[in-house]
């Protein structure tokens, strides 16, 4: 195993288009990390440098104690799973799994105990004499996933393995590599669009946007504060609310200051930063935090839009101000389109962002137990 670091890593290709800006990063010995963000923010590139499929434009590559910039992906110890599982169609499972081992020229007895050790870790012993054509999706990925581990190498790269997958899959392939992270604890750099997969799987996360590292934290820390707005609205489904608005002068009642937003006025209660007057702002609240509960602070009284029943949660879509919102509410709560809802926020249940580049979170509401919330 091993640590991977970048020093002011960059890519810019040809036509002048730069996928990644200077980005910084350190991956801990047998750490889970987890690059997220959407489409063409740079993450599938910062990992195909690490895997040496891409040339670096700018900075270093450490894997261990090497930079690695020159050396070739066969000569960088690490094992990369890929999208599209890249088996070979004419050999058969156990053949996938021992090829890498065979053009190493491993003995034959060691590669007969990888593959055997890969093909019961992974519940795939019934299939060794099988072709990826005779597998089906979440197969074949398990076949991937063997085939990097019978490798051993110091570091796993995982580009987007079960986005091919279908829901039920995806979380039962996702448990399955936690469950195989926490037995070899290997080091591991894993690239994923989806923010649940980020949260249930990273040790830490890190956040990009148009080719830039927004943050690195661990999922929590994402959750509770976000460095920004996008790392705010990126993390979380449905993305949280946002409120364009100002803050003015403090509420007589608390002292606190005033966000305001046309008709709504909602104090700030916070302990931890000074909120100053600013004639513009955006309030953020995530739509798990919304309530109907009476004993929190009042929000705005709304009109249900669209309801979206999903058994164990509810989503009520409304407008407020003219700006799109949704509550998640209990699964049991009795709504239907066009009703009017009294909405509560809890007291420190919200963020407050910067409206100028780059957005920063410039105040939040400190948590404290449900009480001090009421």
């Amino acid at each position: 195993m091993a640590s991977i670091r970048l020093e002011n890593v960059v890519k810019r290709y040809a036509n002048g288009h730069v996928a990644v800006q200077p980005t910084s990063l350190a991956v801990a010995d047998g750490e889970f990390l987890v690059l997220v963000g959407p489409s063409g923010c740079g993450k599938s590139t910062t990992l195909r440098m690490i895997a040496g499929l891409e040339e670096v434009t700018g900075g270093r590559i450490f894997i261990g104690d090497r930079c690695v910039n020159v050396l070739s992906p066969g000569k960088r110890d690490v094992a990369m799973v890929f999208q599209n599982y890249a088996l070979y169609p004419h050999m058969t499972v156990r053949d996938n799994l021992s090829f890498g081992l065979r053009m190493r020229r491993t003995p034959k007895g060691d590669i007969q105990k990888r593959v055997g050790d890969a093909a019961e870790i992974l519940s795939i012993e019934s299939l060794l004499d099988r072709r990826p054509a005779e597998l089906s999706g979440g197969q074949r990925q398990r076949v991937a996933v063997g085939r990097a581990i019978v490798r051993q190498p110091a570091a796993f790269l995982f580009d987007e393995p079960l986005s091919n997958l279908d829901a039920r899959l995806r979380v039962q392939m996702r448990k399955e590599l936690a469950q195989l992270h926490h037995r070899f604890r290997t080091t591991t750099v894993y690239v994923t669009h989806d923010q649940v997969e980020a949260m249930t799987l990273g040790e830490r996360i890190a956040v990009m946007h148009e080719g830039v590292l927004q943050q690195v934290a661990t999922p929590l820390e994402l959750y509770d504060r976000p460095a920004n707005r996008f790392v705010a609205t990126f993390m979380g489904s449905p993305a949280m609310n946002l409120l364009g608005g100002r803050v003015v002068g403090k509420d007589t009642r608390t002292s606190h200051a005033v966000f305001q937003c046309g008709t709504i006025r909602y104090p700030l209660a916070t302990t931890t930063e000074a909120v100053e007057p600013a004639a513009s702002r955006t309030l953020g609240f995530r739509p798990e935090h919304l309530t109907l509960d009476d004993r929190h602070l009042p929000l705005a009284i709304v009109s249900v839009g669209v309801v979206e029943q999903l058994g164990s949660e509810t989503l009520v879509y409304f407008q407020l101000e003219g700006q799109p919102c949704v509550a998640r509410l209990d699964g049991q709560t009795a709504v239907r389109r066009g009703d009017r809802l009294s909405l509560h926020l809890p007291a420190r249940r919200w963020f407050l962002f910067d409206d100028c580049e780059p957005f920063r979170l410039v105040a939040r509401g400190k948590r404290g137990s449900e009480e001090e919330e009421k």
